[in-house]
Protein backbone atom coordinates (compact mmCIF):
# COMPACT_ATOMS: atom_id res chain seq x y z
CA UNK A 1 0.00 0.00 0.00
CA UNK A 2 2.91 2.53 0.91
CA UNK A 3 4.70 1.68 -2.34
CA UNK A 4 1.80 1.95 -4.45
CA UNK A 5 1.77 5.63 -2.60
CA UNK A 6 5.06 6.30 -3.31
CA UNK A 7 4.91 5.20 -7.32
CA UNK A 8 2.06 7.64 -7.65
CA UNK A 9 4.13 10.20 -6.10
CA UNK A 10 6.69 9.37 -8.15
CA UNK A 11 4.90 9.54 -11.08
CA UNK A 12 3.82 12.63 -10.53
CA UNK A 13 6.90 13.89 -9.85
CA UNK A 14 7.97 12.53 -13.01
CA UNK A 15 5.10 14.11 -14.94
CA UNK A 16 6.35 17.85 -13.46
CA UNK A 17 9.63 16.94 -14.64
CA UNK A 18 8.90 16.03 -18.23
CA UNK A 19 6.47 19.37 -18.19
CA UNK A 20 8.94 21.44 -17.63
CA UNK A 21 11.27 20.24 -19.70
CA UNK A 22 9.04 20.31 -22.75
CA UNK A 23 8.22 24.41 -21.59
CA UNK A 24 11.82 24.72 -21.54
CA UNK A 25 12.53 23.31 -25.29
CA UNK A 26 9.32 25.48 -26.47
CA UNK A 27 10.71 28.55 -24.95
CA UNK A 28 14.53 27.48 -26.11
CA UNK A 29 12.86 27.38 -29.63
CA UNK A 30 10.71 30.31 -30.24
CA UNK A 31 9.02 30.95 -27.41
CA UNK A 32 10.42 33.62 -26.07
CA UNK A 33 10.94 35.75 -28.62
CA UNK A 34 7.02 35.01 -28.90
CA UNK A 35 6.58 35.98 -24.92
CA UNK A 36 8.71 39.61 -25.48
CA UNK A 37 6.43 40.39 -29.01
CA UNK A 38 3.16 40.03 -26.62
CA UNK A 39 4.94 41.89 -24.33
CA UNK A 40 6.13 44.75 -26.82
CA UNK A 41 2.71 44.91 -28.07
CA UNK A 42 1.19 45.52 -24.52
CA UNK A 43 3.87 47.87 -23.90
CA UNK A 44 2.96 50.11 -27.36
CA UNK A 45 -0.87 49.89 -26.39
CA UNK A 46 -0.34 51.18 -22.90
CA UNK A 47 2.20 53.55 -24.42
CA UNK A 48 -1.07 54.33 -26.81
CA UNK A 49 -3.46 54.90 -24.44
CA UNK A 50 -1.48 57.50 -22.17
CA UNK A 51 -0.21 59.51 -25.28
CA UNK A 52 -4.52 59.50 -26.09
CA UNK A 53 -5.04 60.48 -22.09
CA UNK A 54 -2.73 63.22 -22.35
CA UNK A 55 -3.72 64.58 -25.72
CA UNK A 56 -7.44 64.82 -24.22
CA UNK A 57 -6.14 66.39 -21.07
CA UNK A 58 -3.98 69.09 -23.14
CA UNK A 59 -7.11 69.40 -25.51
CA UNK A 60 -9.19 70.54 -22.36
CA UNK A 61 -6.68 72.07 -20.15
CA UNK A 62 -4.25 74.44 -22.09
CA UNK A 63 -5.34 77.81 -23.40
CA UNK A 64 -3.71 76.70 -27.05
CA UNK A 65 -6.25 74.06 -27.29
CA UNK A 66 -8.97 75.28 -25.94
CA UNK A 67 -8.61 78.32 -28.43
CA UNK A 68 -8.68 75.90 -31.30
CA UNK A 69 -11.51 74.37 -30.55
CA UNK A 70 -13.27 77.44 -29.87
CA UNK A 71 -12.56 78.87 -33.62
CA UNK A 72 -13.47 75.55 -34.60
CA UNK A 73 -17.17 75.05 -33.21
CA UNK A 74 -18.18 78.36 -33.27
CA UNK A 75 -16.92 80.31 -36.31
CA UNK A 76 -18.04 83.88 -37.50
CA UNK A 77 -21.70 82.80 -38.92
CA UNK A 78 -22.49 80.51 -35.82
CA UNK A 79 -21.15 83.43 -33.16
CA UNK A 80 -23.30 85.82 -34.53
CA UNK A 81 -26.50 84.24 -35.20
CA UNK A 82 -26.12 82.49 -31.81
CA UNK A 83 -25.37 86.66 -30.34
CA UNK A 84 -28.94 87.42 -32.36
CA UNK A 85 -31.15 84.95 -31.20
CA UNK A 86 -30.21 85.70 -27.57
CA UNK A 87 -30.45 89.24 -28.14
CA UNK A 88 -33.81 88.82 -29.29
CA UNK A 89 -34.43 86.79 -26.02
CA UNK A 90 -33.09 88.72 -23.56
CA UNK A 91 -35.21 92.15 -24.87
CA UNK A 92 -38.88 89.82 -24.12
CA UNK A 93 -36.93 88.86 -20.85
CA UNK A 94 -35.89 92.68 -19.76
CA UNK A 95 -39.49 94.18 -20.82
CA UNK A 96 -40.75 91.47 -18.06
CA UNK A 97 -38.53 92.36 -15.35
CA UNK A 98 -38.90 96.63 -16.51
CA UNK A 99 -42.43 96.14 -17.46
CA UNK A 100 -44.89 93.95 -15.21
CA UNK A 101 -42.36 93.23 -12.48
CA UNK A 102 -41.61 96.98 -11.89
CA UNK A 103 -37.86 96.48 -11.28
CA UNK A 104 -36.69 100.12 -11.89
CA UNK A 105 -33.13 99.43 -10.72
CA UNK A 106 -30.97 99.11 -14.07
CA UNK A 107 -27.52 98.91 -12.38
CA UNK A 108 -28.57 96.48 -9.74
CA UNK A 109 -30.12 94.41 -12.60
CA UNK A 110 -26.57 94.54 -14.30
CA UNK A 111 -25.44 93.50 -11.24
CA UNK A 112 -27.61 90.60 -10.64
CA UNK A 113 -26.57 89.28 -14.13
CA UNK A 114 -22.77 89.52 -13.76
CA UNK A 115 -23.67 87.78 -9.93
CA UNK A 116 -24.88 84.72 -12.04
CA UNK A 117 -22.93 84.76 -14.29
CA UNK A 118 -20.02 84.61 -11.72
CA UNK A 119 -21.81 81.42 -10.57
CA UNK A 120 -22.68 79.40 -13.51
CA UNK A 121 -18.57 80.14 -14.47
CA UNK A 122 -17.34 78.59 -10.83
CA UNK A 123 -19.51 75.78 -11.35
CA UNK A 124 -18.16 74.90 -14.74
CA UNK A 125 -14.61 75.46 -13.19
CA UNK A 126 -15.61 73.46 -10.45
CA UNK A 127 -16.08 70.12 -12.59
CA UNK A 128 -13.18 71.21 -14.52
CA UNK A 129 -15.16 72.31 -17.62
CA UNK A 130 -13.92 76.11 -17.72
CA UNK A 131 -11.20 76.67 -20.36
CA UNK A 132 -8.05 77.45 -18.95
CA UNK A 133 -6.63 81.12 -19.11
CA UNK A 134 -3.11 81.56 -21.00
CA UNK A 135 -0.26 82.45 -18.91
CA UNK A 136 -0.04 85.78 -17.07
CA UNK A 137 2.84 87.02 -18.79
CA UNK A 138 1.07 86.76 -22.43
CA UNK A 139 -1.20 89.69 -20.95
CA UNK A 140 -1.16 92.78 -18.73
CA UNK A 141 -3.21 92.69 -15.51
CA UNK A 142 -3.69 96.52 -16.64
CA UNK A 143 -5.30 95.11 -19.44
CA UNK A 144 -7.83 92.17 -17.69
CA UNK A 145 -8.46 95.19 -15.50
CA UNK A 146 -9.42 98.24 -18.16
CA UNK A 147 -11.76 95.91 -19.99
CA UNK A 148 -13.86 94.75 -16.80
CA UNK A 149 -13.58 97.93 -15.74
CA UNK A 150 -15.13 99.32 -19.41
CA UNK A 151 -17.28 96.59 -19.05
CA UNK A 152 -19.05 97.91 -15.93
CA UNK A 153 -19.02 101.11 -17.03
CA UNK A 154 -20.46 100.16 -20.66
CA UNK A 155 -23.35 98.00 -19.29
CA UNK A 156 -24.60 99.95 -16.46
CA UNK A 157 -24.78 103.27 -18.31
CA UNK A 158 -26.69 101.64 -21.30
CA UNK A 159 -29.52 100.37 -18.78
CA UNK A 160 -29.57 103.93 -17.15
CA UNK A 161 -29.60 105.63 -20.39
CA UNK A 162 -32.35 103.61 -21.34
CA UNK A 163 -34.29 104.73 -18.20
CA UNK A 164 -33.93 108.39 -18.37
CA UNK A 165 -33.90 109.01 -22.49
CA UNK A 166 -36.75 108.11 -25.53
CA UNK A 167 -35.84 105.53 -27.75
CA UNK A 168 -34.91 107.42 -30.21
CA UNK A 169 -32.04 109.41 -28.54
CA UNK A 170 -31.04 106.01 -27.25
CA UNK A 171 -30.78 104.72 -30.77
CA UNK A 172 -28.68 107.92 -31.97
CA UNK A 173 -26.53 107.42 -28.94
CA UNK A 174 -26.09 103.42 -30.32
CA UNK A 175 -25.31 104.67 -33.46
CA UNK A 176 -22.86 107.06 -32.74
CA UNK A 177 -20.68 103.98 -31.26
CA UNK A 178 -19.62 103.51 -34.81
CA UNK A 179 -17.46 106.43 -35.72
CA UNK A 180 -16.30 106.14 -31.94
CA UNK A 181 -14.93 102.81 -32.83
CA UNK A 182 -13.30 103.98 -36.21
CA UNK A 183 -11.22 106.92 -34.28
CA UNK A 184 -10.88 104.61 -31.06
CA UNK A 185 -9.28 101.52 -33.30
CA UNK A 186 -7.11 104.03 -35.38
CA UNK A 187 -5.35 105.93 -32.08
CA UNK A 188 -4.92 102.19 -30.22
CA UNK A 189 -3.64 100.07 -33.43
CA UNK A 190 -3.06 102.27 -35.98
CA UNK A 191 -6.14 100.69 -37.68
CA UNK A 192 -7.50 102.01 -40.87
CA UNK A 193 -11.23 101.43 -42.52
CA UNK A 194 -11.28 101.74 -45.93
CA UNK A 195 -13.20 104.02 -47.92
CA UNK A 196 -15.65 101.84 -49.15
CA UNK A 197 -16.54 100.42 -45.95
CA UNK A 198 -16.54 103.82 -44.46
CA UNK A 199 -18.98 105.06 -46.71
CA UNK A 200 -21.18 101.76 -45.94
CA UNK A 201 -21.03 102.51 -42.51
CA UNK A 202 -22.43 105.81 -43.23
CA UNK A 203 -25.30 104.40 -45.06
CA UNK A 204 -25.93 102.14 -42.65
CA UNK A 205 -26.36 104.34 -39.92
CA UNK A 206 -28.60 106.77 -41.71
CA UNK A 207 -31.00 103.93 -42.51
CA UNK A 208 -31.04 103.24 -38.97
CA UNK A 209 -31.80 106.78 -38.31
CA UNK A 210 -34.10 107.15 -40.43
CA UNK A 211 -35.95 104.16 -39.03
CA UNK A 212 -35.90 104.19 -35.24
CA UNK A 213 -35.18 107.65 -34.05
CA UNK A 214 -38.90 108.92 -34.07
CA UNK A 215 -38.44 111.24 -31.22
CA UNK A 216 -35.69 112.68 -29.60
CA UNK A 217 -37.26 113.45 -25.90
CA UNK A 218 -34.40 113.59 -23.14
CA UNK A 219 -33.24 115.58 -19.86
CA UNK A 220 -29.56 116.98 -19.21
CA UNK A 221 -29.12 114.07 -16.70
CA UNK A 222 -29.71 111.36 -19.28
CA UNK A 223 -28.23 113.33 -22.11
CA UNK A 224 -25.00 113.30 -19.92
CA UNK A 225 -25.31 109.46 -19.24
CA UNK A 226 -25.84 108.22 -23.04
CA UNK A 227 -22.72 110.55 -23.44
CA UNK A 228 -20.58 109.19 -21.29
CA UNK A 229 -21.87 105.86 -22.30
CA UNK A 230 -20.49 106.13 -25.81
CA UNK A 231 -16.97 105.88 -25.49
CA UNK A 232 -16.77 103.11 -22.64
CA UNK A 233 -18.96 100.82 -25.40
CA UNK A 234 -16.32 100.94 -27.88
CA UNK A 235 -13.82 100.25 -25.76
CA UNK A 236 -14.91 97.90 -24.56
CA UNK A 237 -15.84 95.87 -28.08
CA UNK A 238 -12.32 97.02 -29.14
CA UNK A 239 -10.67 95.18 -26.07
CA UNK A 240 -13.05 92.16 -26.04
CA UNK A 241 -11.94 91.67 -30.06
CA UNK A 242 -8.00 92.64 -29.59
CA UNK A 243 -7.74 90.63 -26.50
CA UNK A 244 -8.99 87.29 -28.38
CA UNK A 245 -7.51 87.47 -31.97
CA UNK A 246 -4.34 88.73 -30.45
CA UNK A 247 -3.79 86.11 -27.24
CA UNK A 248 -5.12 82.41 -27.02
CA UNK A 249 -8.07 83.57 -24.80
CA UNK A 250 -11.10 82.31 -25.38
CA UNK A 251 -14.49 83.59 -24.42
CA UNK A 252 -15.24 81.68 -21.41
CA UNK A 253 -12.04 82.59 -19.47
CA UNK A 254 -11.97 86.12 -20.22
CA UNK A 255 -15.10 86.44 -18.60
CA UNK A 256 -14.12 84.24 -15.69
CA UNK A 257 -11.09 87.10 -15.22
CA UNK A 258 -13.29 89.78 -15.61
CA UNK A 259 -16.32 89.63 -14.26
CA UNK A 260 -14.61 90.00 -10.36
CA UNK A 261 -13.54 93.55 -11.80
CA UNK A 262 -17.23 94.00 -13.50
CA UNK A 263 -18.46 93.26 -9.97
CA UNK A 264 -16.95 95.39 -8.09
CA UNK A 265 -16.99 98.59 -10.33
CA UNK A 266 -21.09 98.04 -10.40
CA UNK A 267 -21.51 98.01 -6.68
CA UNK A 268 -19.90 101.31 -6.74
CA UNK A 269 -21.99 102.83 -9.53
CA UNK A 270 -24.91 101.14 -7.66
CA UNK A 271 -25.47 103.41 -4.60
CA UNK A 272 -24.75 106.81 -7.26
CA UNK A 273 -27.36 105.77 -10.52
CA UNK A 274 -30.00 103.46 -9.10
CA UNK A 275 -32.66 104.70 -6.78
CA UNK A 276 -33.37 103.57 -3.47
CA UNK A 277 -35.16 101.28 -2.28
CA UNK A 278 -34.02 98.14 -3.58
CA UNK A 279 -34.11 95.97 -0.23
CA UNK A 280 -38.03 97.19 -0.17
CA UNK A 281 -39.16 95.48 -3.68
CA UNK A 282 -41.07 92.66 -3.18
CA UNK A 283 -38.84 89.50 -3.91
CA UNK A 284 -41.26 87.15 -4.20
CA UNK A 285 -41.15 83.80 -6.32
CA UNK A 286 -42.78 84.90 -9.33
CA UNK A 287 -40.90 87.85 -9.54
CA UNK A 288 -37.53 86.31 -8.21
CA UNK A 289 -38.18 83.74 -11.07
CA UNK A 290 -38.58 86.56 -13.81
CA UNK A 291 -35.24 88.34 -12.61
CA UNK A 292 -32.93 84.69 -12.65
CA UNK A 293 -34.39 84.23 -16.12
CA UNK A 294 -33.30 87.42 -17.37
CA UNK A 295 -29.97 86.63 -15.59
CA UNK A 296 -29.89 83.51 -17.23
CA UNK A 297 -30.39 85.24 -20.36
CA UNK A 298 -27.67 87.87 -19.58
CA UNK A 299 -24.85 85.34 -19.36
CA UNK A 300 -25.75 84.15 -22.50
CA UNK A 301 -25.70 87.36 -23.90
CA UNK A 302 -22.68 87.99 -22.83
CA UNK A 303 -20.68 85.07 -23.75
CA UNK A 304 -22.40 84.84 -27.06
CA UNK A 305 -21.29 88.49 -27.87
CA UNK A 306 -18.08 87.81 -26.20
CA UNK A 307 -17.64 84.74 -29.32
CA UNK A 308 -19.09 87.16 -32.21
CA UNK A 309 -15.94 89.71 -31.20
CA UNK A 310 -13.44 87.09 -31.15
CA UNK A 311 -14.50 85.72 -33.81
CA UNK A 312 -15.07 89.19 -36.40
CA UNK A 313 -14.05 92.72 -34.91
CA UNK A 314 -15.90 95.15 -32.96
CA UNK A 315 -17.37 97.11 -36.08
CA UNK A 316 -18.73 93.81 -37.08
CA UNK A 317 -20.38 93.51 -33.88
CA UNK A 318 -22.07 96.97 -33.92
CA UNK A 319 -23.02 96.43 -37.56
CA UNK A 320 -25.05 93.32 -36.04
CA UNK A 321 -26.34 95.17 -33.04
CA UNK A 322 -27.86 97.77 -36.03
CA UNK A 323 -29.62 94.55 -37.81
CA UNK A 324 -31.23 93.55 -34.82
CA UNK A 325 -32.63 96.50 -34.63
CA UNK A 326 -34.02 96.71 -37.98
CA UNK A 327 -35.25 93.07 -37.77
CA UNK A 328 -37.30 93.90 -34.78
CA UNK A 329 -38.94 96.96 -37.03
CA UNK A 330 -39.76 95.26 -39.69
CA UNK A 331 -41.01 91.87 -38.07
CA UNK A 332 -43.24 94.63 -36.13
CA UNK A 333 -44.58 95.41 -39.34
CA UNK A 334 -44.92 92.03 -41.06
CA UNK A 335 -45.69 89.93 -38.37
CA UNK A 336 -47.64 92.08 -36.04
CA UNK A 337 -49.16 94.34 -37.96
CA UNK A 338 -47.56 97.75 -36.42
CA UNK A 339 -47.43 101.27 -39.00
CA UNK A 340 -44.02 102.42 -37.91
CA UNK A 341 -44.63 104.97 -41.23
CA UNK A 342 -43.27 105.19 -44.69
CA UNK A 343 -40.08 106.53 -43.13
CA UNK A 344 -39.66 103.95 -41.06
CA UNK A 345 -39.73 101.50 -43.63
CA UNK A 346 -37.41 103.34 -45.96
CA UNK A 347 -34.93 103.78 -43.62
CA UNK A 348 -35.02 100.09 -43.19
CA UNK A 349 -34.09 98.97 -46.30
CA UNK A 350 -31.70 101.46 -47.19
CA UNK A 351 -30.10 100.16 -43.33
CA UNK A 352 -30.26 96.51 -44.60
CA UNK A 353 -29.05 97.42 -48.07
CA UNK A 354 -25.43 98.80 -46.36
CA UNK A 355 -25.46 95.84 -44.12
CA UNK A 356 -25.39 93.57 -46.92
CA UNK A 357 -22.75 95.45 -48.68
CA UNK A 358 -20.78 95.39 -46.06
CA UNK A 359 -20.95 91.65 -45.83
CA UNK A 360 -20.43 91.35 -48.92
CA UNK A 361 -17.14 93.89 -48.98
CA UNK A 362 -15.97 91.63 -45.56
CA UNK A 363 -16.38 88.18 -47.67
CA UNK A 364 -14.36 90.00 -50.26
CA UNK A 365 -11.27 90.38 -47.64
CA UNK A 366 -11.28 87.44 -46.01
CA UNK A 367 -11.04 85.62 -49.65
CA UNK A 368 -8.11 87.64 -50.77
CA UNK A 369 -6.64 87.37 -48.00
CA UNK A 370 -6.93 83.98 -47.48
CA UNK A 371 -5.87 83.45 -51.29
CA UNK A 372 -2.55 85.74 -50.95
CA UNK A 373 -1.48 84.07 -47.49
CA UNK A 374 -1.46 80.71 -49.54
CA UNK A 375 1.09 81.16 -51.53
CA UNK A 376 3.74 83.12 -49.20
CA UNK A 377 3.50 79.44 -47.30
CA UNK A 378 4.20 77.43 -49.94
CA UNK A 379 7.25 79.78 -51.53
CA UNK A 380 8.60 79.84 -48.07
CA UNK A 381 10.44 76.93 -48.52
CA UNK A 382 11.90 78.00 -51.95
CA UNK A 383 12.83 81.45 -50.64
CA UNK A 384 15.13 83.34 -48.12
CA UNK A 385 14.31 84.07 -44.62
CA UNK A 386 14.24 88.19 -45.32
CA UNK A 387 12.23 87.82 -48.62
CA UNK A 388 9.20 85.47 -46.06
CA UNK A 389 9.86 88.30 -43.33
CA UNK A 390 9.08 90.87 -45.71
CA UNK A 391 6.10 89.06 -47.39
CA UNK A 392 4.84 88.51 -43.60
CA UNK A 393 4.88 92.29 -42.75
CA UNK A 394 3.21 93.21 -45.70
CA UNK A 395 0.72 90.71 -45.10
CA UNK A 396 -0.02 92.26 -41.72
CA UNK A 397 0.16 96.11 -43.30
CA UNK A 398 -2.87 94.61 -45.33
CA UNK A 399 -5.13 92.72 -42.45
CA UNK A 400 -4.46 96.67 -40.54
CA UNK A 401 -6.14 98.30 -43.69
CA UNK A 402 -9.57 96.67 -43.20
Amino acid sequence: MYKLRWWRADASEVMAVTAMGVWEAVLAGGGRRFIKRKDSDAGETGRALEELRSSLYNEMHSSESAKRQQMRFCGPSVALTFNFAVAVGIIMANKMVMGSVGFKFPIALSLIHYAVAFVLMATLKTFSLLPVAPPSKSTPFSSIFALGAVMSLSTGLANVSLKHNSVGFYQMAKIAVTPTIVVAEFMLFQKKVSTQKAVTLAVVSLGVAVATVTDLEFNFFGACVALAWIVPSAVNKILWSSLQQSGNWTALALMWKTTPITIFFLLTLMPLLDPPGLLLFSWNFRNSCAIIISALFGFLLQWSGALALGATSALSHVVLGQFKTIVIVLSGYLIFGSDPGVTSICGAVIALSGMSFYTYLGLKKDSATSGKKAPSRQNSFMTKPKVTADNNDADSEQEDNV
